[in-house]
This record gives C-alpha cells, sequence and structure tokens, in this order.
C-alpha cells in the first residue's frame, strides 16, 4: 500500500511538474506571441499610415485640379460672355467701312442718284449682314394687329380694311431667331362707328 501511495505521490507530483512546466511554457509563448502581435500590430499601423497619407496626396492633388478646372471652367464662361458678339461685330465692320467711305465722298458728289445707290448698296449689305446672325423684320403693313409682334401707337378709322388691320409702320419690328426684339410700333384700324 505504500508502494501504492508513493506511486500516486510521484504521480502527483509529476503532474504539478508537467503542469508547472506547461503553464511556464504557456506563459513564454504567450510573451513571444505578444511579442510577435506587437511588432506586427506596429507594422501594420505603419503600413495603414503610409497608406492614409497616399490617399491624402491623392485627395489634395485632385482637389488642386478641381480647383484649376473650375477657374478655367469660369474663366472660359466669363470669356464667352465678354466676347459673345466679336463675330457679328467682324461681320458688322465691313458696313462700317462703307459707310466711312461713303462720307468722306459725300460732299464731292453732286450726283444724288449715285449717292442714293450707295447709301442703297450699303443698306442691303447690313440687312444681310443681320439675316445670316438670325435677326428679320416683322412684317406689319396689311396684316391683322398681333400684340405678340405689334405695338398699337395710334388707331385710325379705315373703311377700305378690316377692323384691328395694321394700316402703317411707324417703327419697324424685329425678331432674333424666335424672339422678338423689338416690336413693330404701328397704327391700326378701328371700328366704324355706327351713324346715329
Amino acid at each position: 500500500m505504500n508502494e501504492n501511495v508513493n506511486n500516486q505521490g510521484i504521480n502527483e507530483l509529476n503532474q504539478n511538474t508537467n503542469q508547472n512546466e506547461t503553464e511556464e511554457q504557456n506563459k513564454q509563448m504567450n510573451e513571444s506571441n505578444k511579442e510577435i502581435n506587437v511588432e506586427e500590430l506596429q507594422k501594420r499601423i505603419e503600413e495603414l499610415e503610409k497608406e492614409s497619407n497616399e490617399w491624402k496626396e491623392k485627395f489634395l492633388r485632385k482637389a488642386a485640379e478641381f480647383e484649376n478646372y473650375k477657374r478655367r471652367t469660369e474663366n472660359d464662361q466669363l470669356n464667352l460672355l465678354n466676347y459673345a458678339a466679336e463675330s457679328f461685330i467682324k461681320k458688322i465692320l465691313p458696313v462700317v467701312d462703307d459707310f466711312e467711305r461713303s462720307l468722306e465722298h459725300i460732299n464731292d458728289s453732286n450726283d444724288y442718284e449715285k449717292l442714293k445707290e450707295g447709301v442703297q448698296l450699303i443698306y442691303n449689305k447690313l440687312i444681310k449682314v443681320l439675316e445670316e446672325q438670325g435677326v428679320k423684320k416683322i412684317e406689319a403693313v396689311g396684316k391683322p394687329f398681333d400684340v405678340e409682334y405689334h405695338e398699337a401707337l395710334m388707331q385710325r378709322e379705315d373703311p377700305s380694311v378690316p377692323p384691328h388691320t395694321v394700316l402703317d409702320e411707324l417703327e419697324k419690328g424685329y425678331m432674333y431667331r424666335d424672339k422678338v426684339i423689338r416690336h413693330s410700333k404701328v397704327v391700326v384700324s378701328s371700328e366704324a362707328q355706327a351713324e346715329e
């Protein structure tokens, strides 16, 4: 029985020793794992910081590019507005030149027919330039009065035409493409007064 007790004691002692050794090994492994984990975590933090800095730089570059794009676009729009009439002005300058040449020679000529013909040519040239740009006259005389195109300044009786017909045009109206830019100022026929 003593032997059994001794064997049991030795077994318990061996188990305790093995358990202590195992705990000591586990402790050492945990400490080395902690060291490894700390090192790995430190590396991971550095990688993430580096990646974060790269994204930050990309963002700042893109923000700067966008600001430059926005500034260029604003300048382009401003230039477009400031110089929108440039092509029209270039087309109308030859008409101005013709007028200037006519004015230089107006006193030299006594032939009023040639003078009239020259002015008519310049006028036709101007009208052609305007038409090329989409400007056209509003036809008014003889047409029914329309508030979209005409502005009535006076009324006059005229039994030869129906009431509300344009009799005379005091100032021509013009359209730019499909928009009225100046209404025709007109005289309109009134309704006939019934005789008493």
